[in-house]
């Protein structure tokens, strides 16, 4: 289904920059604008995911220079069945972490230092839960490729805004107004909406990954709240990529909505909590096969000062529960 999703997207994302680019230049500008959106498919589909990563300086790291953080990623992934993807820190103080990569094969998880210092292990777990199950959804390819086309479509917009468009069509300069204005519009409802359908599916998933839905809907609440006080400066130069965050990096939407990047917070929340009753009246609890109570409230991220190795040095972090993780089930 997601294989279906990304080609109607696709379509859908060719013919706004091929309309974009008639009101540009005519039938030529069209054409133009068709074969850099060919060009444009196959970049994306290969190198997308490491433009997104570089636009918001994201920082490989491996379990060396960062090894409780790498070590939650891949016990989940374990348990997810995964590949291990590639891990970034993103050096913002908001707290925030996405996904990207066109397949399970190719993904890499991204969390910012923020999130790592201000939630807790178990938080931290239910996050990085999420993101894997964008990428088992195959959720990445689909939000990577709208961000890079609806940026795209924004651009070639303000670009026709100051130099005209094409007055031998029908429609004339009006026309080319309206376009100008609707084209991106449309990008962003594309965007909005393939966002928010596939954020429920990944909340649910990422607590069977974790094995716990109330670490996931403890973080949404404080990520939530740190989005609506801390900037995102990488996020405010690229508004495309909001979508793909676990919550919206710009904190201006609030409501559950046709024009919000992502549901409502208390929705997710709310559904979690439910799924959470569910499978505690089906007997289950996380409680018989996880060991917890090594780390503070404060999570395991406090920054060491006398450390060069940055806010997640976790070398005084017991390392001795190795349990898999994950709901009894859990793998696809």
């Amino acid at each position: 289904m997601n294989i279906f999703k990304t080609g109607v997207l696709l379509a859908a994302m060719t013919a706004l920059f091929m309309a974009v680019g008639y009101a540009i230049g005519g039938q030529s500008g069209m054409i133009i604008a068709f074969l850099v959106a060919a060009a444009m498919n196959f970049f994306n589909y290969w190198k997308s995911d490491k433009m997104v990563l570089r636009m918001h300086n994201a920082v490989e790291v491996d379990e060396r220079n960062a090894p409780e953080f790498y070590e939650v990623v891949r016990r989940l992934a374990e348990a997810a069945d995964l590949p291990m993807p590639a891990v970034y820190i993103i050096n913002t103080p908001q707290p925030n972490a996405f996904a990207t990569g066109r397949n399970p094969e190719n993904a890499a998880v991204a969390a910012s230092t923020g999130l790592l210092e201000t939630l807790t292990m178990e938080e931290v777990a239910g996050v990085m839960a999420h993101e894997l199950a964008h990428i088992q959804n195959r959720d990445t390819l689909i939000m990577t490729i709208t961000a890079t086309f609806a940026g795209a479509i924004s651009m070639l917009a303000n670009f026709a805004m100051f130099f005209g468009g094409s007055r031998d069509r029908p429609g004339g300069f009006l026309g080319t107004l309206v376009l100008m204005i609707a084209a991106p519009f449309a990008a962003s409802i594309v965007q909005m909406a393939i966002s928010r359908t596939r954020e429920y599916a990944a909340d649910k998933r990422g607590a069977e990954i974790c094995g716990n839905p109330i670490w996931l809907a403890s973080a949404l609440e404080k990520i939530a709240s740190g989005s609506q006080r801390i900037p995102n400066h990488a996020a405010e130069k690229n508004p495309a990529t909001a979508h793909m965050f676990i919550i919206n990096p710009l904190g201006q939407f609030r409501r559950d909505n046709l024009f919000s990047t992502h549901p409502d917070t208390h929705n997710r929340i709310a559904a979690l909590e439910i799924l959470g009753q569910d499978w505690a009246s089906e007997g289950y609890s996380d409680s018989d096969d996880q060991t917890h109570s090594d780390y503070d409230d404060q999570g395991p991220w406090v920054q060491n000062q006398s450390s060069d190795k940055g806010p997640w040095d976790t070398s005084n972090t017991d390392q001795s529960a190795t349990q898999p993780w994950g709901r009894p089930g859990g793998k696809q």
